[in-house]
């Protein structure tokens, strides 16, 4: 709208506005004056522009649009325009924009417009604007000695142009470590999350809400919080994003560090002090954004409960109560607060203070790439480092944080760029000791070694001194270190500035202190375990007590011990990742990049490695549950490089052998495997080998898998409790679960149901053979009703009976995503039937639909029928054993002559004759979507068979045609015959069980000599003897299509075979051929197996009850795999 106008009020290049007596301004010229620019930047409207389209209210400019329109300056074609919409933002900018045009008589009268209606609104306007001036200059100042860091330039740029919307914290990311959140996570987004941008961060997320006024962003450790902050000041400043914000303040939790306490007005004024009025900055009118950054550095915690109230903004209060009033709104309760944690520091703040939360996404594996790229020029250095990355899981997964990828990419490529490919590092441990080898030796390929003697030698000391102030902080949970920590720690910080070993530490300064902190949390970890390391070897006391007065403990496994005790009692695993690095000290492959600096000697942790083994061990199967921490026990036996336990569970769940082997240890080692193996997690396979206990220990796992298979376990209904909690988790990232064949009642399915009205990812739910009922499949059908994420649900023998299928009738009314539903063996009878049928009239979702095994008979086929006639979307629909009559399928088959959409039609095992084969024949001749057509186990007898094999010759859509145990004889085979000579679209062919002859089989043969589409052909049991198997082999000699061959319970003997083997020499097409049970005996299967000596095609074939013997088979088995080892051999 505010476009619209800006056109309609362009002005020619002849009109001209007088400014001065001696000067004009031309509109439409490129450029003026510098005398005129001058001019038109002192106007009062281009002065005050930003702070008019901060604090002008709708109703004022309504005002004033119709007062210009009553003095002339708007025409009434612009004056209603203006007033008839739009937003506000836009509207002001247009009027700014025509007033802006007329010169100083348009700015003048707007001047006078408010100063004589709003005069507290015009002193706000006038004495604001040096103020906002200044804070721009000055934030523009501490733009500018910002360091960009690993992330800069347009990659950075698009790197945190969205974050992740998120609805709370999760219990992962309240309770444990960092890492341990991406591991179990495996560095993937959050589940469903929607995706904000930045520019939106601040906005209402629809019409009718409300902007937020507590935002909280969260992320882990080196995800990039402060860049992102630095980054959004940058656009603030520069006016590319909220333009209507007025003052952007930032306060660094490190720099709050240094005060105990402080009032609201003091806060301000010491970290911007050109505020001079704080009633200009913050009123009703003036919107303002106030940034905490970095609450998990902050020494205080924030106590909510106890926090006293203060509403006075001078009054001075300790720090954190300060903070938490803020938050609250009793301070600044016209402000907008902005606050960036680590997550488990971040649960502080309760949930219903923050008005909106977000989370910073991590790099997907496409994104690692480019920060490679991003970081080497080199195109092959960095593919280098991402084949080594990629195939190593702990590694990929801990990439989605960048800082830990620049941490791995540059230690990889100094190792790369070294040749020293041959230490490429497979654990954490190994990764860091390089990391440290390239901090101390640089990365200059031109390195020296008596330089590279010397900055060791300088290192070592400055090393030691780090160590332990990295560890001590640790155990305080202290992340920031200021001068006089440096300095208590016998770090001299003028040595420091010049040192290799500064590149450890990132320096941040401000006007009042100067702060240190390690360039990542696990770089202060892994020091921390170098600290411990080389002290436990000589300390006598505690080294987790500072002042030293502990009873005394002896030797590095006493120490060891007590490490591993601190980690399991330690908040939020803050000692995890210490004690990995710690174990993996033990490595032997640790000792060559640290035998520089001497913290380790050669062949000095053998001795300790074995009993370190042993305790871990030890500490797995005292556990009756699954924990976090044990799993970190797992890692640290990863890192010490134990790894034949993890092997053996491994090939366990891969093979699905762990039924009775599931112990303590087991378990843990599984929880590990399904955390930090992608395969594992993809396929999940824990069918027939657990327990609720089981179950219970590994939801944290189990959260983060993919497909789940949880069959025969003989769960009862305590067991869905379970389940249900895990699929209500907000982080739940399940697709597929399978709990067939277990003893889930209705009890059971009901904690399932109530688990489906809030999950978000799981599309597959397999129940079958369980007991749910009518009254669980209710239960199921009204969740059903609001879930709109599941597209399969398979209920196969569950007694829902019509009750039941009633019930999730109606979900096929409202349900708009459910394509798969599978009610076989449930007591269906029409009833049940009519229903489904009235639902898919109106549904046009569902695809796949099997009833297969009920009770439906003539009267549910009907009704199904009439269904068809207008749904078009049922691909998929199985009748099979239902006591379908010629009745039944007669109303099927007229269905068929107008549906446009059925693909795949199952009517085995029913009771359709010669009659209803001829209505389905007729069906055939003019139906073209039906592909796959199954009468199995009818009575057909030829005459049916005659009709459908008539139609066959005309139909051009049929692929697959089963017409097993049909009491067919040849002559129905030699009619099926000549449809096959012209047919080119049937490519599967069934007539198992029916004695069509050798007279069939010379007719069949035949025909595939001339057909060249059908690939799969079953005979079993059809009663070929030799001259059909003589005529077929003639056949297969020409035949460039058949792939698949079943002459299984046949008689087609030593002859036969003889010319089958004939057959195969020339065939190049068959890939499986089944002569089980046909009388072949040795001299036949040799025939066979002389002819597969050579160069054949076959990947399958089975031998199998020919009366060859033992070591005749292996002869045989041997000689046809000979030329061809990967081909299946049954004998």
């Amino acid at each position: 709208m505010a476009e619209d106008v800006l056109k309609d009020f362009v002005l020619d290049g002849k009109k001209r506005i007088p400014w001065e007596e001696d000067c004009y301004i031309d509109l439409q010229s490129e450029s003026c004056s510098p005398r005129t620019k001058m001019k038109m930047e002192e106007l009062w409207i281009h002065k005050h522009r930003k702070q008019l389209l901060h604090s002008v209210s709708g109703p004022l400019l309504d005002s004033f649009v119709g007062h210009m329109h009553k003095v002339a300056l708007l025409t009434q074609g612009e004056a209603s325009q203006l007033q008839s919409g739009g937003q506000l933002q836009e509207k002001l900018c247009a009027v700014i924009n025509i007033l802006a045009s007329k010169g100083p008589q348009g700015s003048d009268m707007l001047q006078e417009f408010i100063e004589n209606t709003d005069t507290q609104l015009y002193g706000l306007i006038t004495l604001q604007e040096p103020i906002m001036q200044k804070h721009g200059e000055a934030l523009q100042s501490c733009c500018s000695g910002w360091s960009t860091g690993l992330l800069s330039g347009s990659w950075a740029a698009d790197r945190f142009s969205n974050l992740l919307l998120v609805e709370g914290l999760t219990d992962l990311q309240q309770k444990e470590h960092d890492v341990l959140q991406t591991e179990a996570t495996k560095g993937s987004w959050r589940h469903n999350a929607r995706q904000l941008s930045l520019d939106k961060l601040l906005n209402p997320l629809t019409r009718v809400s409300m902007p937020p006024r507590i935002l909280l962003t969260v992320g882990v450790a080196g995800i990039g919080k402060t860049t992102l902050v630095r980054q959004f000041l940058q656009l603030w400043n520069s006016g590319k994003i909220y333009q209507d914000v007025s003052f952007v303040f930032l306060f660094s939790f490190w720099e709050l560090n240094t005060y105990e306490k402080l009032s609201a007005e003091r806060l301000v004024r010491l970290f911007y002090p050109h505020v001079t009025d704080m009633s200009y900055v913050f009123n009703d009118t003036t919107r303002v954004l106030i940034i905490f950054d970095g609450l998990d550095e902050f020494k205080c915690s924030l106590d909510f409960s106890d926090a006293l109230s203060c509403m006075d903004p001078k009054k001075d209060v300790p720090v954190d109560n300060l903070i938490t009033n803020i938050i609250r709104g009793n301070i600044f309760p016209e402000a907008s607060i902005w606050l960036t944690s680590r997550p488990n520091v971040a649960a502080q703040i309760p949930g219903g203070l923050v008005d909106r939360m977000t989370e910073i996404p991590g790099l997907k594996h496409e994104d690692i790439q480019k920060f490679l790229f991003h970081m080497f020029q080199d195109r092959s250095l960095a593919d280098q480092i991402w084949c080594h990355i990629k195939a190593y899981k702990i590694f990929l997964v801990m990439c989605y944080v960048p800082c830990v990828c620049w941490i791995v990419g540059s230690t990889l490529g100094f190792l790369i760029k070294g040749e020293m490919q041959d230490c490429l590092p497979r654990t954490w441990t190994e990764l860091y000791s390089y990391f440290l080898k390239m901090i101390v030796e640089g990365e200059s390929k031109d390195r020296e070694p008596l330089k590279i003697e010397q900055s060791y030698g300088s290192s070592r000391r400055l090393i030691g001194s780090l160590g332990k102030l990295a560890f001590y902080g640790l155990i305080k949970r202290k992340y920031t270190f200021y001068e006089q920590d440096m300095k208590a720690y016998g770090i001299d910080l003028p040595s420091l500035q010049s040192h290799p070993c500064s590149r450890l530490l990132i320096k941040e300064e401000s006007v009042t202190c100067t702060a240190y902190n390690f360039t990542h949390l696990t770089v202060q970890e892994f020091l921390s375990a170098t600290f411990y390391y080389t002290a436990s070897k000589r300390a006598i006391f505690d080294l987790f007590t500072e002042s030293g007065m502990s009873w005394p403990k002896i030797g590095f496994n006493n120490h060891f011990k007590s490490a591993l005790q601190r980690s399991q009692q330690s908040e939020c695993g803050q000692l995890d990742m210490f004690v990995r690095f710690l174990s993996g000290m033990l490595s032997p492959l640790v000792a060559k990049p640290l035998s520089g600096l001497q913290l380790l000697a050669k062949e000095e942790n053998s001795a300790y490695r074995a009993p370190a083994i042993t305790f871990l061990q030890s500490l797995l199967s005292c556990g009756s549950t699954v924990s976090l921490w044990a799993v970190n026990v797992v890692h640290c036996l990863q890192e010490l490089q134990h790894t034949e336990l993890t092997r053996n569970v491994e090939e366990g769940l891969r093979t699905g052998s762990l039924a009775g082997k599931l112990s303590a240890s087991t378990c843990s080692i599984l929880a590990y495997l399904l955390q930090m193996s992608e395969e594992c997690a993809e396929e999940t396979n824990l069918s027939g080998c657990l327990s609720y206990s089981v179950v219970k220990s590994l939801l944290p796992q189990l959260l983060f898998c993919s497909n789940l298979r949880l069959e025969n376990n003989h769960f009862k209904d305590d067991v869905m409790e379970l389940l249900g909690s895990l699929l209500s988790a907000k982080d739940c990232h399940l697709q597929r679960i399978s709990l067939a064949e277990n003893a889930v009642s209705n009890k059971g399915t009901k904690a399932i149901s109530r688990s489906l009205l809030v999950n978000r990812s799981l599309t597959s739910l397999d129940l079958r053979s369980n007991n749910i009922g009518p009254k669980g499949a209710k239960s199921l059908a009204e969740a059903l009703k609001n879930n709109q994420v599941l597209v399969s649900i398979s209920l196969q023998n569950n007694v829902i009976e019509d009750e039941g299928t009633k019930a999730l009738a109606e979900v096929l009314l409202c349900n708009r995503k459910l394509t798969t539903l599978h009610l076989q063996k449930n007591s269906i009878g029409s009833e049940g039937a009519r229903s489904l049928a009235g639902a898919l009239q109106k549904n046009q979702v569902l695809r796949e639909l099997s009833l297969s095994s009920n009770q439906l008979g003539d009267k549910g086929s009907e009704a199904l029928a009439q269904a068809l006639m207008v749904n078009h979307s049922l691909i998929t629909l199985h009748l099979q054993s239902n006591s379908i009559s010629n009745k039944g399928v007669t109303a099927l088959t007229k269905a068929l002559k107008i549906n446009r959409g059925l693909a795949d039609l199952n009517l085995r095992e029913n009771s359709i004759g010669v009659e209803g084969a001829k209505e389905i024949a007729k069906a055939l001749q003019t139906n073209g979507t039906l592909k796959n057509l199954d009468l199995t186990a009818n009575l057909l007898h030829d005459e049916g068979a005659k009709a459908i094999a008539k139609a066959v010759q005309f139909n051009c859509a049929l692929t697959s045609l089963h017409l097993q145990w049909n009491f067919i004889r040849s002559t129905a085979a030699q009619a099926l015959a000549a449809a096959l000579t012209t047919n080119t679209a049937l490519q599967l062919l069934d007539l198992q069980e029916n004695a069509i002859g050798d007279e069939g089989m010379i007719a069949l043969a035949e025909a595939l000599q001339a057909n060249t589409a059908l690939g799969t052909l079953f005979l079993q049991g059809v009663s070929v003897g030799r001259r059909g198997a003589v005529a077929l082999a003639e056949a297969l000699c020409s035949n460039r299509s058949l792939h698949t061959l079943d002459l299984r319970g046949n008689s087609i003997g030593m002859e036969g075979a003889k010319a089958l083997a004939n057959a195969l020499k020339a065939n190049s097409s068959l890939r499986v051929l089944n002569l089980q049970e046909n009388a072949l005996g040795m001299d036949g299967a040799i025939f066979i197996a002389t002819a597969l000596n050579r160069s054949h095609q076959l990947t399958y074939i089975n031998l199998q009850g020919n009366r060859i013997g033992d070591s005749g088979a292996k002869v045989i088995s041997d000689t046809i795999k000979t030329r061809s080892p990967e081909c299946v051999v049954k004998i």
